[in-house]
């Protein structure tokens, strides 16, 4: 298998529902901590347009922003599927998921340090 690398901060829960994907489907990686204020060259070859976390490199190809990252994880790794196989059920899905990032996450932004602390103790404690 492919060396799987995951660049982002524990802190953001975008880069928490990467994880939560990689480890759903049992997908080993390694974990690359980026410091956002002083960004690493690595982080802005393999993401030069939004120069933001998270990007995946599968095979030293990365893929970055984190929905995309999780459609790709699906198609990869089709194993323990995140998606239901009924195509109105992943209708369904998709609207959740794109009614939680614009109005839960995106207008949250003041409280995504309160909102990080919280879902990375929730990952830690059930998924490690």
């Amino acid at each position: 298998m492919a060396e799987v690398k995951l660049y982002g901060r524990l802190l953001s829960p975008f880069v928490c529902r990467v994880i939560w994907a990689l480890k759903l489907k049992g997908v080993p990686y390694e974990f690359v901590a980026e410091d956002l204020s002083n960004k690493s060259d690595l982080l802005l070859k393999y993401n030069p347009v939004h120069k933001k976390i998270p990007v995946l490199v599968h095979g030293g190809k990365p893929v970055c922003e984190s929905m995309i990252i999780l459609e790709y994880i699906e198609e990869t790794w089709p194993q323990n599927p995140l998606m239901p196989n009924n195509p109105y059920d992943r209708a369904l899905a998709r609207f959740w998921i794109k009614f939680a990032e614009d109005k839960l996450v995106r207008t949250t932004t003041l409280a995504i340090p309160f909102i990080s602390v919280f879902f990375s103790n929730l990952f830690i404690y059930f998924m490690v």
